[in-house]
């Protein structure tokens, strides 16, 4: 049985190492939820394959994961999210994430030019509209 793809989106000019955004946005969805415990990976070959990188890259953040103990390898029978961390193993998930998000995000755009006034006016005016967004759909 072929395990889905998971659609990651790898930035390959940012300056952030592949096998780390490939932990962060793993991380990210297992934070989310979108990610359940007992979930099957891709394997090594076929994630590396799906983003055109290194096997060995796909490779070492599988391994950062596991010593993470966010995800299992099983031997034969395939890499699995393991079972839900505690609440404050999740609420370091949930900040890891945010941090990494944030980090592409200010790489990017220093990458681009742009002033730190310029970076905070934007990630503000991104955060009132996504908040008001929130606002309006939850009243819906």
């Amino acid at each position: 049985m072929p395990s889905k793809r998971l659609l990651l989106q790898i930035d390959f000019r940012s300056g952030l190492p592949i096998y780390t955004q490939i932990v962060n946005q793993i991380q990210a969805r297992v934070a989310a939820g979108q990610l359940q415990p007992g979930g099957q990976l891709p394997t090594v070959r076929a994630l590396a394959e799906e983003l055109r990188v290194n096997f060995n890259t796909v490779a070492r953040a599988y391994r950062i994961l596991d010593e993470a103990r966010l995800i299992s390898t099983q031997q034969g029978r395939g890499t699995y999210i393991t079972e839900l961390p505690a609440q404050r193993a999740s609420e370091r998930l949930r900040r890891e994430s945010l941090l990494a998000l944030a980090q592409r995000f200010a790489a990017e755009a220093l990458r681009l030019g742009f002033s730190k006034q310029e970076i905070l006016q934007a990630a503000r005016d991104q955060l009132s509209a996504a908040q008001a967004a929130r606002q309006s759909d939850e009243t819906a």
